[in-house]
């Protein structure tokens, strides 16, 4: 057998606890197998094998493994909707459904393999069906976001000549709004219970079709998905996954962000439009071989995620910062975790603030990771790793992260510049493979050696990385360079603070200040507001340097956000700025 990985690049894994030996031998199984079929190139120091596909070889084999008995009985899919609907499907089931949903898209609907579909689901079975048999057919899944409007869908449509869209009831008329736009759209899908003109009812459709189907063969750079990146300016990009960035990968750097094994059950909390989503609720959990736990949550419910964490057996809570620092303000000692022991978080940085209130509530830390669509997660903290309060971890293996300055120089320990991978003489494999049609914008991604985030950190000497702010974001205040985030995690340590966004603010004297845009606890929405932004000062000039202290303080209702959830600074910039 082949050498999976040359053991330098493993380095950054020595720390963690040895994987439990059955488990451990299911994983190399897994990629012995895809060595042993399939012709390899060297790739650097890693032997990459020519063909590989995420269905046949790694779903279908914990099939294999299931029926063998050597897999725990939990299912490999479990989603509920918080009224009682309950859906659960073994590997096998899964193989079986996902199939069917192979023949109706390539027999009825007459896809090949290389053809986009478009498919924008909330958090329903239909989505990971749809996913697995698009692996299958050699189909490039397109995924969205399930709040985008018309125009969000005739945009994606024209930009990525899909031939094909999957949607519900709720996103049916904005469809048939633009449709008339889209000439290379062929096929309408509708998961509904329902039925509407010109749309074919996805369930009558798959459930009528043989589930014999045979995986198409896929070399390991060919497209999987295709993901149209959300951003704080400009229009979507659509940054293109192949089978190894998404599907290879895992079997390469194992452990490095989640600790699972076939018991164990996660729930990430994110979107189906996230590249998260298809990180911790497809690829590795299932390379794992461990059970996906979905719920419906049609809205992000406080209430309904804590009794879910107290009513079912979940091991793995990934969410975005927006979700722990709701749950934080609830009284966590009404509720008892069933199994709760991970907890990671990423999208955003997250404060030092509400870490320490999960911790001194529930007893778990909450471990961030970090990355990008185009890259996947670039750094993380992970089990057994020293936890330092404001840090984003380590670099994740298989990837050499570095700060930079702008002519693409590597940076000494604790001098803040970008973040960036390298990816040159050899492109990592979990990088994506361009931006499709839009070769400037991929060029610019790069400078010099590296790919390069758009984000400011520092590392410190024991290569812990540490978030600074969007490039774009950095305030320049009578010389001073001030990051925002830095700023907003001193403010959201004031219990008058539920949300905060700190942009740059003109100003006669010094060029630029500080301003702090506030979303109010409930308790605090009837303050002195003057009293109030008084005291919001202070408090962040003790708690951080004087001078990056908000000048100015505005009070919302709510910050405007990207569709995944991330503060658009941008507009609240362009409002002070007047542009």
């Amino acid at each position: 057998m082949k050498l999976l990985v040359k053991l330098q690049t493993l380095k950054s894994l020595w720390t963690l606890k040895p994987p439990n030996r059955t488990f451990h031998g299911h994983l190399r199984l897994l990629a012995s197998d895809v060595y042993s079929q399939y012709e390899s190139v060297r790739r650097g120091e890693q032997e990459i094998p020519k063909y590989f596909n995420f269905a046949s070889d790694v779903l279908d084999k914990w099939s294999e493994i299931e029926k063998t008995g050597k897999r725990p009985s939990n299912p490999a899919f479990w989603w509920v909707d918080g009224k009682g609907e309950e859906v659960k499907w073994s590997f096998e089931e899964l193989g079986f459904l996902s199939r069917k949903v192979a023949n109706a898209l390539t027999k009825v609907c007459g896809l090949q393999k290389g053809d986009r579909i478009i498919v924008i689901l909330p958090r329903i079975p239909e989505w990971w069906l749809v996913n697995v048999a698009c692996m299958r057919a050699g189909i490039v899944l397109m995924p969205g976001i399930s709040q985008l409007s018309a125009k969000d869908i005739l945009y994606r449509l024209q930009m990525s000549k899909a031939t094909c869209i999957i949607t519900n009831d709720t996103l049916a008329p904005a469809v048939d709004a633009v449709a008339s736009e889209c000439q290379l759209l062929k096929t309408k899908l509708i998961v509904s219970e329902g039925s509407r003109e010109g749309w074919l009812n996805f369930t009558d459709l798959y459930k009528n079709q043989s589930a014999d189907h045979a995986c198409v063969k896929t070399r390991i750079e060919d497209s999987m998905i295709i993901f149209f990146t959300s951003g704080t300016t400009g229009f979507p990009k659509m940054a293109e996954h192949s089978q190894g960035s998404l599907g290879f990968r895992p079997l390469l750097s194992e452990k490095y962000w989640v600790d699972l094994t076939p018991s164990d059950v996660i729930w990430s909390t994110a979107d189906t439009g996230w590249v998260v989503s298809s990180l911790a609720s497809v690829f590795d959990p299932w390379v794992f071989g461990s059970c996906i736990f979905i719920h419906k949550l049609p809205q992000i419910d406080s209430a309904a995620i804590l009794n879910t964490l107290c009513r079912f057996p979940i091991d793995a809570l990934v969410g975005a910062p927006t979700l722990f620092r709701m749950l934080v303000q609830n009284d966590l000692s009404n509720y008892k975790f069933m199994k709760l022991r991970q907890c990671m978080s990423g999208g955003e940085p997250l404060n030092p603030e509400v870490m320490e209130q999960w911790k001194s509530k529930t007893g778990l830390d909450i471990h961030e990771i970090y990355g990008q669509t185009e890259v996947g997660i670039i750094c993380s903290v992970y089990k057994g790793m020293k936890i330092k309060p404001g840090s984003m971890g380590k670099a994740a293996p298989l990837y050499d992260v570095q700060i930079i300055d702008k002519n693409g120089n590597v940076l000494p320990p604790g001098q803040p510049g970008e973040i960036a991978v390298k990816s040159k003489p050899i492109r990592p494999l979990g990088f994506f493979s361009e931006y499709v049609d839009n070769p400037k914008k991929t060029a610019e991604s790069e400078r010099g050696d590296f790919y390069v985030t758009g984000d400011r950190g520092t590392m410190d000497e024991d290569g812990y990385f540490q978030f600074i702010g969007r490039d774009d974001d950095i305030i320049i205040s009578s010389g001073y360079r001030i990051g925002p985030f830095e700023v907003e995690s001193a403010l959201i340590e004031h219990p008058a603070v539920a949300e905060t966004a700190v942009v740059s603010s003109p100003d006669s004297l010094r060029g630029e200040v500080v301003k702090a845009f506030v979303v109010l606890s409930p308790t605090f929405s009837s303050s002195d507001l003057e009293s109030l932004t008084r005291d919001l000062q202070e408090h962040v000039k003790k708690t951080t340097a004087p001078y990056k202290y908000p000048r100015k303080v505005e009070f919302v209702q709510e910050l405007p956000k990207t569709i995944t959830g991330k503060i658009k600074r941008n507009e609240l910039r362009n409002k002070e700025w007047g542009q």
